[in-house]
C-alpha cells in the first residue's frame, strides 16, 4: 500500500519560471542564438522529464495554478527568466513586470521571486536599485542569481555590493549551482567553490543552492555543512531523482549526513506539468533499507518530508504555512 502520510502537508515551491509568449516570439523569429539555445534545453529536459508532449500549455500563471491545484500545491514562487545573451543583452524572455501582472490575480498562491540581472553586465547600482524596489514595493521574499548569463562568476568582487544590499533587506538569495545547462553560458560562473568566498565574506546571507549543484552535488553538500547559512534545493533536479530514484536517494542520503534536514528545500524548474510527478514523489520519499544499512543514510521521517515539501521555504521566506488547497 502506498505511504500517504505525507498528503496533506503544505507544499511551497520556489523557481517557477514563467514565459511572456510575446518576447518568446520575437526572439525566436530574429535572434540566430535562439535554435542553439533551444536545443540545449533539450538536452537538460530528457534527463530531468523524460518524453514531453509537443504541444504544452504557455507557462504563464493560469497554466501553473491549474497544475498546482492538480497536485495540491499550495505556493509558488514565481520568477522571470532572462537568457539575455541570447539576444546580445537586447531583451529577456520574460521581465519582472511582466511577471508581477501574472501573479496578481493568485494573492497568497503565487509570491513573487526577483531576478534582476545580469548583475554585472548591466550595472550594480541598477541590480541594487531594482532589488530594492521588489523588495519593498511588492513583497519579493527571494531573489534569484544566475550567474552564467553575466559577465563574471557570484565570487566577483563586483558582486559584493549587491550581496551587502541583500543582507541589509534580509531577502534569501537563489542561485544557479553547478553546470549551467544551455548555450551559450559557461559553468565556471556558478560551480558550487564559488559560494565559498561568498559566504566567508557573507556569513549572514541567506543562500539557496538550485540543483544540488549537479555534478559537484558532494562539493556543494561539503559547503552547506560548513556554511551556516547554505541551504540545498531539489530544484530542477528532483525531476531527474523521480526518474531515476537511486541518484536521489544517494543525493539526498549524503546531505543529510551533513546537514540539518530543514536545509533541503523544493523547487521546480521544470514544465509545469511535471509538478504532481515531482511533489508526489517527495510526498512518499524513503531511502531503501539497504541502501541505509550499506551507505548509513538516515531514515526519512515524515518530520522531514514536510520539511522538505514546504515548511523549510517557509521558514526562509517568512509565509504563513497554512493549506490553501484541499
Amino acid at each position: 500500500m502506498a505511504d500517504t502520510s505525507g498528503a496533506d502537508h503544505f507544499v511551497a515551491l520556489s523557481e517557477c519560471h514563467f514565459l511572456n509568449p510575446e518576447a518568446v516570439a520575437e526572439i525566436s523569429g530574429y535572434y540566430p542564438n535562439t535554435a542553439r539555445w533551444w536545443k540545449s534545453v533539450q538536452g537538460v529536459l530528457r534527463a530531468w522529464s523524460g518524453e514531453l508532449p509537443a504541444k504544452r500549455k504557455p507557462p504563464i500563471a493560469s497554466t501553473l495554478i491549474e497544475y498546482m491545484d492538480e497536485a495540491g500545491v499550495d505556493v509558488c514562487f514565481c520568477l522571470r527568466e532572462g537568457m539575455m545573451d541570447i539576444s546580445g543583452g537586447v531583451m529577456s524572455l520574460s521581465s519582472n513586470q511582466f511577471m508581477l501582472e501574472q501573479i496578481a490575480p493568485y494573492p497568497d498562491r503565487m509570491y513573487l521571486e526577483a531576478m534582476v540581472g545580469p548583475i554585472l553586465r548591466r550595472g550594480v547600482k541598477h541590480a541594487i536599485w531594482e532589488l530594492e524596489h521588489l523588495v519593498t514595493n511588492y513583497d519579493a521574499r527571494l531573489c534569484k542569481v544566475y550567474q552564467p548569463e553575466d559577465s563574471g562568476p557570484l565570487d566577483d568582487p563586483g558582486m559584493w555590493p549587491f550581496y551587502e544590499k541583500a543582507c541589509e533587506l534580509g531577502v534569501t538569495l537563489t542561485m544557479h549551482t553547478g553546470m549551467a545547462y544551455t548555450y551559450p553560458q559557461p559553468s565556471a560562473h556558478t560551480h558550487p567553490d564559488t559560494l565559498d568566498k561568498v559566504l566567508i565574506d557573507f556569513p549572514e546571507l541567506k543562500i539557496v543552492a538550485y540543483h544540488m549543484g549537479w555534478p559537484h552535488t558532494e562539493e556543494l553538500i561539503g559547503l552547506a555543512g560548513k556554511h551556516e547559512h547554505l541551504y540545498l534545493s531539489l530544484s530542477g533536479i528532483v525531476g531527474w531523482y523521480q526518474r531515476a530514484p537511486y541518484r536521489g536517494y544517494h543525493a539526498i542520503g549524503t546531505a543529510l549526513q551533513w546537514v540539518e534536514p530543514h536545509k533541503i528545500v523544493m523547487g521546480l524548474d521544470l514544465p509545469f506539468l511535471d509538478t504532481k510527478r515531482v511533489v508526489d514523489w517527495v510526498r512518499t520519499l524513503q531511502i531503501p533499507a539497504d541502501l541505509r544499512e550499506q551507505y548509513g543514510y538516515a531514515e526519512i521521517t515524515d518530520e522531514m518530508r514536510a520539511g522538505f515539501l514546504g515548511l523549510n521555504l517557509a521558514a526562509l521566506t517568512g509565509i504563513k504555512t497554512d493549506k490553501r488547497i484541499g
